[in-house]
């Protein structure tokens, strides 16, 4: 007789980092101790200053800071409608042992109907209810002092730590579907794969509530078709594509002479560089339009000439070197990047140039949606000229009779 495995029963690996845990936990110390110090201040000594709730909401506000649950109207919001739900079973149902019960079920029911489901929400409304004389004399004062302080001081510190630790907070919904040009039309990765509709009928067929954003759902599954794609064709880097030998220019070059040496090479856009080869910017066609003068009624042409003519004043409002006119923030690779990653800046974000960095983080070539297209082009060409590889006998399916 077979022995039971028990194994499916213990929990999965963590997957998180030990330098995420350790964010996790420094964030936690930082906003708990932040809001005790704060509200003990505030309420006095012998005031109720911080609902022990506020360690759950801790959890997800500094250790998934990603989640729709510790969004800041699911935390404040949340947190308050239950505690007013229970003192408002407080002092309807009087101190039975079904008040409490009653709390955590409406608070839920509250949270759903106003869209600020948190979990920490139904302590609060059992904190409300349970909670010692003291408490339940303060009434609907509770709503406000402790909790909707405690809140607003957590979300103040999860806001600051976690945007200064690298996590983006709050989580602002951004689909990486959407279409860079705001038409009608599909992202250009989505027209042959799953679409947005795919993924919301989905959902709505799941019908439970996901602890998990939905843009942060369909990176998952775009990534994982990316891994796919990998597996199935091999990894491409853009070291292998790239073109290295790029024109580029520095921050202090002449806009005329940058625009001359744009159209001398036919390029469209350039890395601007400094001493030490590193990019800070990128200098486009578009960068000259966009500087130039769109309300004046002359022709093109013109209005490019003057924004490249020097003024010939030591002090002018009119730029005059590129880094005045360059676009700063740079979509960056590496040399080992494999290409696929690129695909979605290059064909949703409207990217058409991506420079290259090498190990010192110094400019080592370019990629662009030509070289991104070719090398799809050839790799898909090789795989299909490839002579089918015969099954293994292991393989090989059998009929049953």
């Amino acid at each position: 007789m077979n022995k039971p495995d028990w194994r499916h029963l213990l929990p999965p690996a963590n997957t998180a980092s030990r330098a995420e845990q350790a964010r996790g936990m420094l964030g936690a110390l930082l906003g708990l101790g932040l809001t005790a110090i704060l509200c003990s201040l505030w309420a006095g000594h012998g005031g109720v200053w911080l609902v022990a709730p506020m360690g759950a909401s801790a959890v997800l506000l500094f250790c998934l800071p990603a989640s729709p649950l510790a969004q800041p109207w699911s935390v404040i919001g949340g947190n308050m409608v239950s505690a007013a739900t229970g003192v408002a079973c407080l002092q309807v149902l009087g101190e039975g042992v079904l008040t409490a019960p009653v709390a955590g079920a409406l608070a839920i029911g509250m949270m759903f109907a106003l869209r600020c489901l948190h979990p920490p929400g139904g302590a609060v409304a059992l904190t409300a209810v349970l909670a010692g004389p003291e408490v339940q004399a303060m009434g609907y004062q509770f709503v406000l002092l402790p909790v909707a302080f405690n809140c607003l001081l957590m979300v103040v510190a999860a806001f600051a730590y976690n945007n200064l630790s690298g996590r983006r907070y709050p989580h602002a919904q951004r689909s990486p579907l959407e279409n860079a040009h705001a038409t009608g039309d599909a992202a250009p990765t989505a027209r042959l794969g799953f679409a947005r509709e795919d993924l919301d009928e989905v959902l709505a067929e799941y019908g439970q509530v996901l602890d998990v954003s939905r843009d942060d759902l369909e990176h998952i599954i775009l990534a994982t078709e990316t891994h796919a794609h990998q597996r199935r064709f091999g990894i491409i880097t853009c070291g292998a594509i790239m073109s290295r030998d790029v024109v580029t220019v520095e921050f202090g070059t002449d806009l005329g002479e940058a625009w001359r040496t744009m159209r001398y090479h036919q390029v469209h856009a350039m890395p601007v560089l400094n001493r030490a080869r590193r990019v800070i910017g990128m200098l486009a066609q578009g960068d000259f339009l966009r500087h130039s003068d769109l309300d004046d009624y002359r022709t093109l042409g013109a209005r490019l000439r003057n924004l490249i003519r020097r003024s010939g004043l030591s002090h002018s409002e009119k730029p005059e070197v590129v880094g005045q006119i360059m676009t700063h923030e740079v979509q960056r690779a590496w040399v080992d990047t494999p290409i696929v990653e690129l695909v979605p800046l290059m064909a949703n974000s409207g990217l058409h140039h991506i420079p290259v960095l090498d190990r010192d983080q110094r400019l080592a070539g370019m990629v662009t949606q030509s070289d991104i297209i070719a090398a799809l082009y050839q790799s898909r060409l090789a795989q299909a000229t490839q002579p089918a590889r015969p099954l293994p006998p292991a393989a090989v399916s059998v009929p049953r009779h």
